[in-house]
């Protein structure tokens, strides 16, 4: 193979590509745009041809072809929370939505995939879902996280191929990734019953998310198999400063409370500064017991004994099963459901 440079510093031409591979013009566009039926053999042949001659693909033109974008839009969708906190700032601070971006991009990456990050706040779901018409993407990856939320169904009406992060709250023909909730619930609940805790309570997740309701209920229903009936809790908002106030509350009602499950780490933060704040000693007098497994649990003093979540390798068993729904439209939607660990340390 021989290779001819640019001239006066012009990037190279299909042409130069084909001359220097020995094939036709219309071969390396076959391979340019990705088409199956290139021979294995021609295809690394143009590829290197490609590579040594320095040519870049016009990615306007490559897309008028293909009708492909290359890029996949990560839609983050929350709702107002009561305390005021802003949307913004709990979606660049909140660990889980991090773990998500980077599963979901180490898993595009490889495929020249790119990932476009599209929070999606109660009053811009319309600016959303503008974006998506216009076809600047190829498909979505869509974190939902409560019941009365839209934009599930009305994604699924666009037509476009997605995939959601959770159990969609209500029955959709929509592909989704979510870890056994309940189990993890139980989990914790087994963790703080070995450690003798026998008055349990919870800080449960917004109740009006398929999370937040099933690890609650997880919980409840396996103390109750255990004869524990009576879980005193309070609804939380997955948010740090609300699972503080909530956890102080809970204690001046119920200041019996020996071991407690808090239904996210980054919430398990607050509860901790608050346990101890009160003249608690974490685990001697209240254990706690947190969910995620996020970086938040390394936060916490003590270290968090926490249910992991596998969101990384979650995140990027979505962005697999989107490649497939683009490539292959029209396929049947599909679930995929992990298992959680117990992940012991220091605070039960």
């Amino acid at each position: 193979m021989s290779t001819r440079p640019s001239r006066g510093g012009r990037n190279p031409t299909m042409d130069q590509v084909a001359e220097a591979a020995g094939v036709s013009r219309a071969t390396v566009s076959r391979v340019i745009n990705g088409a199956p039926t290139v021979d294995a053999k021609i295809r690394e042949i143009v590829q290197r041809a490609i590579a040594e001659t320095g040519y870049v693909p016009n990615g306007a033109a490559r897309t008028l072809v293909t009708r492909r974008t290359n890029s996949v839009a990560l839609v983050i969708s929350e709702p107002e929370r009561p305390n005021g906190s802003s949307f913004l700032n709990r979606v660049f601070t909140d660990p889980y939505f991090g773990r998500v971006t980077a599963g979901a991009t180490g898993a595009l990456r490889p495929h020249d995939i790119h990932l476009v990050i599209v929070p999606a706040d109660s009053s811009g779901h319309h600016h959303v879902l503008r974006y998506l018409r216009q076809g600047h993407v190829d498909g979505v990856l869509l974190i939902s996280s409560h019941e009365q939320d839209p934009l599930p169904r009305l994604v699924f009406e666009l037509g476009i191929p997605a995939v959601v992060s959770a159990r969609p709250a209500r029955p959709l023909a929509l592909s989704y990734v979510d870890v056994d909730q309940r189990l993890g619930a139980r989990l914790a609940a087994d963790r703080l019953l070995a450690r003798g805790c026998r008055r349990l309570a919870t800080i449960t997740g917004p109740l009006d998310s398929p999370a937040g309701h099933d690890r609650f209920d997880g919980f409840r229903a396996h103390l109750a198999v255990r004869g524990l009936s009576d879980v005193p809790y309070l609804a939380g908002d997955f948010t740090r400063a609300g699972a503080e106030q909530l956890t102080r509350e809970l204690l001046r009602r119920h200041p019996e409370v020996d071991g407690l499950f808090v239904a996210s780490d980054l919430m398990s933060e607050g509860a901790l500064r608050a346990v101890q704040d009160l003249g608690r000693r974490v685990p001697e007098d209240v254990a706690v017991v947190g969910f995620d497994d996020s970086s938040a649990a390394l936060d916490c003093r003590p270290l968090l004994t926490t249910v992991r979540q596998p969101v990384e390798e979650m995140a990027a068993e979505m962005a697999g099963i989107l490649r497939t729904h683009i490539a292959a439209p029209g396929r049947l939607s599909r679930s995929v459901t992990f298992q959680p660990t117990l992940v012991i340390r220091d605070s039960a």
